[in-house]
């Protein structure tokens, strides 16, 4: 032992590192887990977490990067599309305004405006707004402010008139199109119609004999009493049925050799002229 004790080499400092250690194991033990390996799995996915939040900074700047990119592509195209909008509005204002008066609005004046938005949005970077003017020496406003019903569905006719061709609805239905209007006006609104109707199926609720007169089917919608209760029926017209209910939509007398004749001559201009 005397030997054993004389090889043995008495390090105080080293003695204290020990005690330190065994303190921070005892510790660790406690506050992580009952055993060394417990404590280690725990120190293990203790620094896989550190780790992570110290390349999650240069990953938020590669994402911001991304975000900004992004960004200037977004203003990039919204302002192309704009442009394009803009352009685009003028020629269909140009197109309607040239259409309007032959749909007896000959003071009427339509402008698409485009109104810009604080930022771009899916749609761009502005939102479309219809304006129009019935009357002669107003400014246009909002179509919805200012146009009657049917101010607003010879306006939409005027519009369907053009985009005919680029529209994908392909049934329109247009009600009061005939309201504040007859002679030679409806006429060319029931041109305007049967225009629209060679790629569109086209419904119509009239009253006015010149806009009938110019549809591939006539419709008569009628009402009646049965035991006690009203009835609607609907009608397809054929040859002489339908020369009898555009003499009566005439004023006539649907039986009179004028009403009818005249009844004729609507249905024979209009197949002249399809």
């Amino acid at each position: 032992m005397e030997r054993y004790a004389q090889t043995v080499e008495h390090d105080p400092a080293r003695l204290d590192e020990i005690r330190r250690r065994q303190d921070l194991v005892f510790r660790l033990r406690t506050k992580y887990g009952g055993t060394i390996e417990e404590v280690v799995e725990i120190g293990r996915a203790a620094r896989a977490e550190l780790d992570l939040l110290d390349g999650a900074g240069f990953e938020l700047g590669a994402l911001q990067k991304r975000l900004d990119d992004a960004t200037a592509e977004l203003a990039r195209l919204a302002a192309e599309l704009g442009e394009r909008r803009r352009a685009a509005a003028s020629r269909l204002a140009g197109e309607v305004n040239q259409v309007l008066p032959e749909l007896g609005m000959e003071g009427g004046r339509f402008e698409s405006a485009c109104l810009p938005l604080s930022e771009p949005g899916p749609s761009g970077g502005e939102e479309v707004e219809f304006r129009v003017s019935v009357n002669r020496g107003f400014e246009p406003r909002p179509l919805s402010f200012v146009a009657s019903g049917g101010e607003m569905s010879r306006i939409m006719l005027a519009l369907k008139t053009i985009l005919a061709r680029q529209d994908a609805v392909p049934t329109l239905v247009f009600d009061e199109v005939d309201a504040g209007i007859g002679g030679r006006v409806a006429l060319q609104v029931g041109d305007k119609m049967r225009e629209v109707a060679a790629s569109h199926q086209v419904f119509a609720i009239t009253h006015l004999p010149q806009i009938a007169s110019r549809a591939n089917v006539h419709l008569r919608v009628s009402k009646s009493e049965r035991d006690g209760r009203t009835a609607t029926e609907v009608d397809a017209l054929a040859d002489d049925e339908r020369v009898h209910e555009i003499a009566r939509m005439l004023g006539g007398d649907p039986e009179s050799a004028v009403s009818l004749e005249h009844a004729r001559e609507l249905l024979e201009r209009s197949v002249a002229v399809r």
